[in-house]
């Protein structure tokens, strides 16, 4: 059996975003326009989802959309969206507890490690960070590197620092 799987796209700030959703749950934003990502997000649906069928649907992504736009209105600190967050046991909990961090704020990876009950896990929090499905929802860009320095994000460098710059964060903020 094929299940379906909506997307949308969206144009953003940091360019344009493709919005995935199945179930009615958000399930991954990429970073690029659809045809641009098929082969990425079709391994990645595959791999987590199994035979699907992508079907542009803007209505089920609709309250996404809206979601996305207010956050870069400065209209929304807090998203409320269901997800659907496909991954190992360790990298959804990771991602949940990225959903702890505050708007405009930033924590180390070993901040995460701890708060996960793994403060060994410094490495593996960083690897299941840059997995993470649904960038800016789930806000990976608001961990930085232990020295405060800017590390690694799915989109780059620049729209890291943007989102943080855009959420009002300064290297002098505050972290967890």
């Amino acid at each position: 059996m094929t299940y379906s799987m909506q997307y949308d796209e969206i144009d953003s700030p940091i360019g344009p975003l493709t919005l995935a959703a199945f179930g009615g749950a958000l399930c991954h934003i990429d970073f690029g326009r659809f045809e641009a990502r098929r082969s990425a997000l079709t391994s990645w649906s595959d791999r987590w989802f199994g035979s699907v069928s992508w079907e542009r649907d803007p209505a089920a992504l609709g309250e996404a959309k809206d979601e996305l736009d207010a956050y870069f209105r400065n209209e929304l600190e807090r998203f409320s969206l269901r997800l659907d967050l496909r991954g190992t046991p360790f990298q959804v909990k990771v991602w949940e507890a990225l959903l702890a961090i505050p708007y405009s704020q930033v924590c180390a990876y070993k901040d995460i490690a701890s708060r996960i009950g793994s403060p060994k896990a410094v490495r593996a929090v960083g690897g299941a960070n840059n997995r993470n499905p649904v960038p800016i929802i789930v806000p990976c860009h608001r961990v930085i590197g232990a020295a405060g320095s800017m590390v690694g994000y799915g989109g780059g460098l620049e729209i890291k620092t943007f989102l943080l710059h855009h959420e009002g964060y300064s290297a002098g903020g505050t972290s967890l």
